[in-house]
């Protein structure tokens, strides 16, 4: 019989339905059962694409004799990391405060008041290499709780108030630590420089990408490299030849899918050969971004490549029926011998390719992408590598190829899809979509964003007067429960702000607007930022210690998305307070910065942005005018750091206002001709009509 997950809005909460475990959802429902029977909580955090949280499940929480002993001895609450992101930041950091580590899946054993006392990760169904089994580690935790309990007790208090502490924010936002002055708040370039000097150690000049296995695409700290490239700063050349090695070693490994695009969560070797398999909405947006401009700052045809087999990717593979994009892909999928493994559906033999291929082109492509006889991967398998470019006579022959595999490997066991829609992710994905869209001509991206937009503020927004107020995560266009958090609010508005420069219509602009004015009004302390709205904490995280959480992960941190959103409203509004609000909530991310630049590439890359202005350029003119569009393609095409534009026709009167974005108000046509008007740090040029003499500005 199925549990009380059945009812979860989560795909990742829906696997364990059928589990024997008497699941509860993370809620007052369960901490009031384990007041009543006074019983420890087991709290177990994962998510829908986690291939460990996959085994865990089927070795110990599909087993019934585990199931009775966790059911006797605990109320268990089963929690997607993903759906409530403020749940899994606390008791991650009590996890890693415990162990010095965390991951996924995590398994937390907490006070019937939400207080964790006892902190792990996998446990396997038996003892290995030094490692207790599940059931040992429920028995010893579930005795210790009746002969031990003060001690228990006593430990979750003390771990509670350190965790609270930690989380507490830095009296004035943090704004001496970042070198920041306190007169103006604006950015310290010799803090950029340390931070570029620090990340540049850790560069893997061989291989791209930082650090060493397992390494993960470096979305945000790319992004920096190429916005530092666009600037005059000395080390610019180094910046562009860290992101362009890294770039181009990524788009030729295993990482990313080579005939079906898109990208996997991360390499597990140095080379980017092996990935582990799971495809993320999340990475694949951030990805599809920074491609782009790689391709917009050099003209790299990999890189064009890549942002047209990227956005295919997540419009053909991601896309949910209501027009939203799922969360991910999983990374295991049912093999031809009935096994469930992962990456049994990406994988090939030479065999298998000359069965689709046959034997001459088989070989031939075997060679392309490196599938070796012994196999770069398991059971003699390969993992596609792009590691030289075919013959131009051959590119013909390379997309048939990649055509006929592709259907092939359609017909194979699909991964599974959570299909869950998360606000922050849809966001970063209408963001690239509108930008590539908008950079490579392609209307169809720039109106799969506005379907996705559209789907966001009608199933997530709720009204609240003047403001606007988000729900995190949807499923068949249905609303479900958690609050949205920070990054959800942050990164809507910038995908909402790109399409407002993607489309030139003002509507995006005041929903973005709205969206930032809960972000100042709810998650704002002090110069810095939480990530949940001060209305809408958790009860028992609070008591722990309000989430906040500076550096990023696989995506940008809350505070660091909204200094970059409420940085771009700014410029294209000329709201000051706006411009204030975000150099003051880079502070910390960029105190964080100079030591561990890898933690804080999205603070980076929003003060490049900062000290360049940004540009702010207004287009005025007939839209279908061919002098218009030259107009408007030099200013999307310009590589300076964060610079915004907008296109409209001269206007005289603005009605209400709200038909109008007010980078445009007062601006005119010169002569009959179309015009471009820049302004950078509160300072205009006089407008510009020649095309040639607007990209020679730009360019400085």
């Amino acid at each position: 019989m199925a549990n009380r997950l059945a009812a979860a809005t989560s795909p990742y909460l829906h696997q364990h339905a059928h589990n024997p475990v008497d699941w509860f959802e993370w809620g007052p429902e369960a901490f009031a059962e384990a007041k009543r029977r006074d019983v420890p909580l087991l709290i177990s955090i994962g998510y829908a694409a986690c291939h460990w949280c996959h085994v865990m499940a089927h070795e110990s929480f599909e087993d019934e004799a585990t199931a009775s002993l966790l059911n006797e001895r605990f109320v268990a609450v089963k929690v997607d990391r993903e759906e409530r992101p403020d749940v899994d930041a606390v008791y991650m950091r009590a996890t890693q405060a415990m162990t010095g580590s965390g991951g996924w899946p995590m398994t937390v054993f907490a006070t019937p008041d939400g207080a964790p006392f006892w902190c792990g990760t996998y446990f396997p169904p038996r003892p290995v290499g030094g490692m207790p089994s599940f059931t040992q580690v429920l028995e010893a935790i579930g005795t210790a709780w009746y002969e031990q309990r003060p001690q228990l007790e006593e430990d979750a208090a003390r771990l509670t108030s350190a965790l609270a502490d930690a989380g507490r924010p830095v009296p004035g936002g943090g704004r001496a630590l970042a070198g920041l002055d306190r007169a103006s708040a604006s950015v310290d370039p010799a803090g950029l420089d340390t931070a570029l000097t620090s990340l540049a150690a850790s560069f893997d000049r061989g291989r791209g990408g930082f650090g060493g296995a397992p390494k993960f695409p470096p979305s945000m700290v790319l992004e920096w490299l190429l916005r530092r490239s666009a600037t005059s700063a000395p080390d610019g050349a180094q910046a562009l030849a860290m992101a362009e090695t890294t770039l181009d070693a990524m788009a030729r490994g295993g990482i990313r899918d080579q005939i079906g695009g898109g990208f996997a969560r991360y390499s597990v070797d140095a080379s980017w050969v092996v990935p582990h398999f799971e495809k993320m909405l999340s990475d694949n947006a951030l990805l599809l971004r920074v491609y782009v401009h790689w391709w917009r700052a050099t003209g790299s045809p990999l890189a064009r490549a890549v942002t047209e087999e990227t956005a295919a990717f997540l419009l053909r593979e991601l896309r949910t029926a209501e027009g939203g994009f799922a969360s991910s892909l999983d990374a295991d999928s049912v093999a031809a011998d009935g096994t469930l493994r992962e990456g049994a559906f990406y994988v090939w033999d030479r065999a298998s390719l000359a069965d689709v291929l046959g034997p001459e082109d088989g070989i031939w492509a075997a060679d392309l992408w490196g599938v070796t006889e012994s196999g770069t991967f398991e059971h003699g398998t390969s993992v596609l590598q792009l590691r030289h470019d075919p013959e131009p006579q051959d590119a013909s022959r390379l997309a048939e190829a990649s055509a006929r595999l592709l259907r092939a490997r359609d017909a194979r066991r699909r991964p599974g899809l959570d299909a869950k829609v998360v606000a922050a992710w849809n966001g970063l994905a209408i963001a690239a979509l509108a930008e590539a869209g908008e950079l490579c001509g392609r209307t169809d991206w720039i109106e799969a964003a506005v379907v996705a937009a559209d789907l966001v503020l009608a199933v997530h927004g709720r009204r609240e007067g003047a403001g606007l107020r988000l729900v995190r995560t949807s499923r068949d266009g249905v609303a479900g429960t958690a609050p949205g958090v920070l990054e959800d609010y942050a990164d809507l508005a910038e995908g909402l702000l790109a399409l407002c420069q993607a489309t030139g219509e003002a509507r995006w602009l005041h929903e973005a607007g709205a969206l930032l004015d809960e972000v100042v009004s709810r998650f704002q302390d002090r110069g810095t930022f939480h990530d949940t709205a001060a209305d809408e904490t958790d009860p028992v995280l609070a008591r722990i210690g309000r989430p906040r959480d500076l550096a990023d992960g696989a995506s940008p941190s809350g505070q660091a998305a909204a200094a970059g959103a409420l940085l771009t409203y700014a410029a294209l509004t000329g709201s000051q307070v706006h411009r204030e609000v975000a150099e003051r909530a880079l502070a910390e991310p960029l105190a964080l910065a100079t030591a561990h630049p890898r933690a804080a590439g999205w603070a980076l890359a929003v003060a490049v942005a900062v000290l360049d202005g940004p540009r702010e350029i207004a287009v005025i003119g007939r839209p279908d005018a061919p002098q218009t569009l030259e107009l408007r393609r030099v200013a999307v095409h310009s590589t300076a750091p964060g610079a915004v534009h907008v296109v409209g026709p001269e206007q005289t009167v603005d009605g209400d206002g709200t038909s109008r974005v007010p980078l445009l108000a007062d601006r005119r046509v010169v002569d009959g001709a179309p015009a471009a008007y820049v302004c950078r740090g509160f300072v205009c040029e006089r407008p510009i009509t020649d095309p040639t003499v607007l990209a020679e500005l730009l360019s400085r």
